[in-house]
């Protein structure tokens, strides 16, 4: 049984030599583990580090592509190399590295799909009360929306089976952590969190600009996956007062008329038939897209054989990723 633990970095020549002394060496019930970098374009020595340290395994990305597209490049390569379990931890330190066995216990123990370290928010000093009060908002309306019961939804100190590994596809650019985890929820993946305590900050956050920046940023990924995981619900939302006003004024209209004969709300018929049928052609989009997100599940399901098949059949067969370099 292989785990891999994929390190996401950028311009982490500092801070990586600290998160690999980190990492155990041997965890029960595994007979290999191994460490992967993922690099995202840095400008520093952070390969040339990682080469000196033993790391196994290199993606390389030319480029800058972001921390989305990192941990997909990384979550492919552990997939072709053969990993049973794959853990992500990040490039700056922040989350411990020895407390990985934990994180990954109850995948060996056949308990979870997908493990998050909960960081337990409310105990970091450094985090502002507001920013923990929003903190806590933000994960409760995850929680509502993935179906699951993670404390800390934005934690990437995360360990995935192989199988849960092979079912996700990054679909958004700026946070996969909120992706995957609504995924999961969405495939009936079982997600457990533990706790974990986090290390002090060693650079500021190169995801969010400010507080402000990361919260419209998180609230428009929520937004676009719950629209495409549940777009008849979504479309039937939008739809309801559109129908709801349409038919409380034809109601309007027809109550006083039949009642008094008189036709002083006759303009109710008019908007009322309007606002009824805008509120139907909204419905009638959700029905469209739910038929399409059917469509999306059976697609989704395909690629998932597919690619469990096709690592199966070749682990040599190295996708196309950047660069990997075997060490």
């Amino acid at each position: 049984m292989k785990l891999i633990i994929q390190i996401p970095c950028l311009n982490e020549e500092e801070t990586l030599p600290s998160v690999l002394s980190d990492l155990p060496q041997a965890i029960d019930g595994l007979t290999a583990i191994e460490t992967l970098i993922i690099d995202d374009g840095s400008s520093d020595r952070t390969v040339e580090v990682a080469r000196s340290l033993g790391v196994n395994h290199i993606v390389r990305h030319p480029q800058n592509r972001g921390l989305a597209k990192a941990f997909q490049s990384g979550l492919e390569a552990c997939l072709s190399l053969g990993a049973d379990f794959i853990v992500n931890t990040d490039g700056d330190h922040q989350y411990p590295g020895h407390a990985i066995p934990d994180l990954v216990a109850p995948l060996l123990a056949h308990e979870a799909d997908i493990v998050i370290g909960d960081r337990q928010i409310e105990l970091i000093d450094h985090f502002s009360p507001v920013k923990k009060r929003f903190s806590a908002l933000g994960n409760w309306v995850v929680r509502n929306v993935s179906g699951t019961d993670v404390r800390d939804s934005v934690s990437g100190f995360r360990a995935y089976t192989r199988d849960a590994a092979l079912r996700l596809n990054i679909l958004t650019q700026f946070s996969y952590t909120l992706d995957t985890l609504i995924q999961a929820g969405k495939q009936g993946l079982t997600v457990l969190s533990i706790p974990i305590a986090t290390n002090n900050p060693t650079r500021p956050s190169r995801l969010q600009r400010n507080m402000w920046h990361f919260i419209k940023a998180q609230a428009a990924t929520i937004l676009r996956l719950y629209v495409f995981y549940e777009p008849l619900r979504t479309f039937s939302y939008i739809a309801a007062p559109f129908l709801l006003s349409g038919i409380f004024l034809i109601a309007r209209f027809l109550t006083v008329w039949i009642f008094t004969g008189a036709d002083r709300f006759s303009q109710s018929v008019s908007i009322g038939s309007g606002l009824f049928v805008a509120g139907m052609l909204i419905f009638l989009v959700g029905v469209q897209a739910d038929i399409a997100s059917k469509h999306r599940q059976l697609t989704q399901e395909l690629l998932y054989q597919f690619k469990k098949k096709n690592l199966a059949g070749d682990e040599e067969n190295q996708p196309n990723i950047g660069k990997l370099d075997r060490l």
